[in-house]
């Protein structure tokens, strides 16, 4: 049964096992889950398999950068092994990203493609080291605006930068946050963080929320925790 919950759980782990030992103290009905590249990297479908088996749906996040085509393939891979919903490289341009929503379309796949914008963890100066002379939020609503216009469902996005994003995209454009740390956590290594309920406030549609659970002691209590935040400022 699909989850009415916005947060989305990071799997950041490298083995199928201690992936599969966080999943298994989680409740599929209060959250969904993230599978990223070292974890797809070592275990392939199989983890998607076996979370799919504990009635998880999943977000596939793997940023896929590539040729059209490629990424096309790519994206209807993922989309008819199940996952709930895959991303793509805004970067990648008009056509990639076009090509992506095409072979989607094409074969009826339902799976939400959403295109990542800038990474939570850069600044200005990363930018800037990379030839872009624009600030993250400005990079962030060209590229935002693309996706949009390209067929996107959404966007990676920071908290921070969701708001605006609502007003340029619309309320159904999807806005998926990293960079989330409730009280209780420390921010680490993203730079551009907010707690889940000023996210939500912010217009964030889906909260990806990692170490603050899945390094917690009990993890459904941290999870529960979250859940106090959002539902304190309903």
């Amino acid at each position: 049964m699909p989850t009415a919950s916005p947060l989305i759980i990071a799997l950041d782990y490298s083995s199928l096992n201690a992936a599969l030992c966080m999943a298994d103290r989680l409740d599929p009905l209060r959250c969904r889950v993230k599978v990223g590249k070292e974890l797809f990297t070592r275990s392939g479908p199989e983890v998607l398999d076996a979370l799919h088996g504990r009635g998880f749906e999943v977000f596939l996040d793997l940023k896929f950068h590539d040729i059209p085509n490629t990424v096309a393939g790519a994206v209807q891979a993922a989309a008819e092994q199940g996952v709930w919903m895959v991303n793509v490289h805004a970067g990648g341009g008009r056509r990639m990203m076009e090509a992506a929503r095409q072979r989607l379309e094409r074969h009826g796949l339902s799976t939400r493609l959403i295109a990542v914008t800038v990474l939570t963890s850069m600044e200005a100066t990363d930018l800037a080291e990379v030839g872009i002379a624009a600030s993250p939020a400005e990079q962030v609503e060209r590229l935002a605006m693309l996706a949009r216009d390209s067929g996107m469902d959404g966007v990676v996005c920071s908290a921070q930068e969701a708001a605006r994003l609502q007003g340029l995209c619309g309320d159904s454009f999807l806005k998926v946050t990293p960079g989330i740390r409730p009280a209780f956590a420390e921010a680490d290594d993203q730079q551009r963080v907010m707690s889940p309920a000023a996210a939500i406030a912010a217009g964030s549609t889906y909260l990806v929320v990692g170490r603050p659970v899945t390094q917690a002691q009990d993890p459904m209590a941290a999870l529960e925790a979250i859940e106090s935040e959002l539902a304190a400022k309903v």
